[in-house]
């Protein structure tokens, strides 16, 4: 069995300092995360979802107001059009389960509604980050239910390129939104994949207040440990952290399609004023 002090300097880099980790099962299933992107067609077991969607109703919700929902799908086609609008990729076509996560302020909606209450406050932004942060939580309980029963996930940000069309695709009614995706099945063992090392704690971890320019020497060791990283992996990925992170964040059009996010999610019924 892999010790959790192994996973920490994989998530790390091998030249970390060594810390005192503790040792359980539910933290070497946390810290051997890695997204998986390549599937065997083999279903998952009976029960599997229901046990995924239990531990996602285990996580805290704010207020018990319970905001989001998830859509699971199955069928080979609507995956396939999910697959196109997130970008065409291949993996969700492949994972025998592909979760769809909303940020659901539709029920609360039709609540108030069928009592002849108001529900003004359910068009400001607090409630849609709150659906968002619901959401959130729920999927990353599920995630690990997920791995900690031998199977592989990894989330899809690009149900958020074209958010009217995945809300076609899924029948979500106003006030409902496709925040993420999540793509569950067993990985396939001919496509390895690696923990990929995380910022050291020293650019992530600030004790009392927050130290922005504290984090330059952090940020330099990372760029260097991902450098290694990629050569191991034979990935030819020209460039450090640094750079690949500057150009996701250069221009509007580097966002795919969601610099729009404003104007969908007020076709979809969310004021957010």
């Amino acid at each position: 069995m892999t010790a959790s002090s192994d996973f920490f300097r994989l998530r790390y880099g091998a030249n970390t300092t060594n810390v005192n980790i503790a040792e359980n099962d539910s933290l070497r299933t946390l810290f051997s995360h890695r997204s998986i992107r390549a599937y065997l067609s083999q279903p998952l077991p009976e029960g599997t979802l229901e046990t995924l969607v239990t531990a996602a109703q285990s996580a805290s919700t704010s207020s018990n107001l319970q905001t989001w929902s998830v859509v699971a799908v199955e069928d080979v086609n609507r995956k396939e059009k999910l697959s196109q609008l997130a970008g065409n990729q291949a993996h969700i076509r492949q994972a025998p389960l592909f979760l769809v996560w909303l940020a659901d302020l539709a029920r609360l909606t039709h609540i108030a509604e069928s009592n002849g209450l108001p529900h003004e406050a359910l068009d400001y932004l607090e409630m849609f980050l709150m659906a968002t942060i619901d959401a959130t939580l729920a999927a990353q309980n599920a995630a690990v239910a997920a791995e900690s029963l031998g199977l592989g996930t990894v989330y899809i940000g690009g149900i958020r390129n074209h958010p009217e069309k995945v809300a076609e695709v899924l029948n979500l009614p106003p006030h409902v939104v496709g925040v993420f995706g999540l793509c569950v099945g067993y990985a396939d063992p001919a496509v390895k994949a690696e923990i990929k090392p995380r910022l050291p704690q020293t650019a992530v971890l600030h004790r009392e207040t927050y130290q922005l320019a504290a984090q330059d020497e952090a940020i330099a060791n990372y760029n260097e440990v991902m450098k290694a990283f990629y050569t191991a992996q034979n990935m030819n990925v020209p460039g450090d952290w640094t750079e690949h992170s500057a150009k996701r964040i250069a221009f509007a059009e580097s966002l795919s399609g969601r610099d729009r996010l404003g104007e969908a999610l007020n076709n979809l019924g969310f004021k957010l004023r």
